[in-house]
């Protein structure tokens, strides 16, 4: 079985993660398929930028998302995406809708530095 999860990056005390396409008994940070995205929640907002192309197609051939990256899934509308691809839309034009998001989230992060105590 094949599941999209997420694998740890960055020195101790500052994780960051990649979104990742792997086998289940691969081990976390072990060998994987394919790298889709990446997430870093120790910025406000978490960044998060995914290749859905990829994504839907991992989807559509079986993967199964962790919980973790079904929650990164519903922040950024992902399956909303998905269910409107299964029910016929452009892929091309979902994919292009996904990266405005992207983009406005990441300027989001630019416009708005995290506060430091």
């Amino acid at each position: 079985m094949v599941r999209i999860r997420l694998r740890r990056v960055g020195p101790r005390n500052q994780a960051s993660y990649r979104v990742i396409v792997a086998d289940k008994e691969s081990p976390r940070d072990g060998r994987f398929i394919e790298n889709v995205g990446h997430y870093n929640p120790r910025t406000h907002p978490s960044t998060i930028v995914l290749n859905d192309e990829r994504i839907i197609y991992w989807l559509g051939v079986g993967a199964q998302p962790t919980e973790a990256v079904d929650g990164l899934f519903k922040q950024v509308g992902l399956w909303e995406r998905y269910e409107r691809f299964k029910a016929g839309e452009d892929l091309e034009a979902l994919v292009a809708e996904a990266e405005k998001i992207y983009k406005t989230r990441v300027s989001d992060l630019r416009t708005n530095p995290p506060q430091t105590h």
